[in-house]
């Protein structure tokens, strides 16, 4: 399944059914008065949001949202049928705006819902209207129009932890190495083109969700590459793994790697730079003795808590693990 993360939708709501002019007519009933029934509701439209769900991408081949009219009333005081609503399901995380980017909703757990476009209501039939000094009225309210709106959605990833570097830095073998995620691999930049969301289990329950996002390249922030667009599904995170590969390709030195990555996070979002951010210098099984100990030089004055793991071998994963466990469960308390 295509992986979408925004999408602009057109919803209307049922209009209301009209009310009924009706008047009794029985055999031996000489005067029978008004019976006209009320029209029935518009259905509505709304979204729940749901963990089955991880694309908006139903809503992307869809586009318009359509919900049943009510139907009119009918005589001997019967109502007509509220018009069926729709109710779509939409990835937990899913963010409502209008057409002028104004915040509706924002729905951040399992069954959250948000009533996007309200039905109208049906007319009030001719017997709501009977009076002493008017016994026969020969009108009734049509039904109401249902709401119509331009909606926009943006999805942003719910996760504990996010993975961010320079594309090959190595973030998808680590997260496909300690979570269920199964993301594609492979030994050329942009591997990744889409976030993908992984549940890491450790013992005595002490899990979290991983997210991966797609490399990073100079000016992301304003929208080279891919992008702010995935940027984005960082600020729901509680901390930052920054991955920076110790047999980079391009042989950039690692303080270089650091600096580029940190000017983007810094260009895209104050809070994104305020996460707690930990270092995690990857594929250092790749490194022979020498290797080791010039690392060890470069990351000895570093700010930021670094860890070195290699997800090949698995060295040093266990330790980062369950570190990030014990900083997750302190900022809980």
């Amino acid at each position: 399944m295509r992986f979408i993360d925004e999408v602009t939708i057109e919803v209307q709501a049922g209009k209301g059914g009209a009310g009924c002019v009706s008047f009794r007519r029985e055999k031996y009933i000489p005067k029978g008065g008004p019976d006209g029934g009320d029209g029935g509701d518009g259905g509505d439209v709304r979204l729940r949001a749901s963990h089955d769900i991880n694309t908006l991408q139903y809503l992307y081949l869809r586009k318009r949202l359509i919900a049943e009219n009510g139907q009119p009333g009918k005589g001997r005081r019967k109502h007509g049928r509220n018009g069926d609503s729709i109710e779509v399901e939409v990835p937990v995380g899913t963010r409502i705006l209008d057409e002028e980017g104004v915040l509706l909703a924002d729905l951040l757990h399992d069954g959250d819902h948000f009533v996007l476009a309200h039905g109208g209501k049906g007319g009030l039939g001719n017997s709501n209207y009977a009076t002493s000094v008017n016994q026969a009225p020969r009108y009734a309210q049509p039904g109401l129009e249902g709401e119509q709106r331009i909606i926009k959605l943006e999805l942003n990833l719910m996760a504990d932890v996010g993975l961010l570097g320079l594309p090959n830095a190595g973030k998808s073998t680590l997260i496909a190495a300690v979570s269920n995620a199964h993301p594609k691999i492979a030994d050329y930049p942009f591997t990744t083109m889409a976030p993908s969301l992984g549940q890491v289990s450790l013992p005595q329950g002490d899990g979290f969700v991983m997210a991966d996002i797609p490399g990073l390249i100079a000016g992301a922030h304003e929208g080279k590459g891919l992008g702010d667009r995935f940027l984005r599904h960082l600020r729901r995170t509680r901390m930052l793994l920054h991955l920076v590969d110790c047999v980079d390709s391009a042989q950039r030195p690692i303080p270089d790697q650091i600096a580029e990555i940190t000017a983007e996070i810094a260009g895209y979002s104050d809070t994104l730079m305020a996460k707690p951010r930990w270092l995690v210098i990857t594929k250092i099984d790749a490194l022979d003795a020498e290797g080791r100990r010039q690392l060890d030089a470069v990351t000895a004055d570093m700010e930021l808590p670094v860890y070195k793991v290699s997800a090949a071998s698995g060295e040093g994963i266990k330790p980062l693990l369950f570190d990030i466990a014990a900083a997750l469960k302190d900022q809980q308390q």
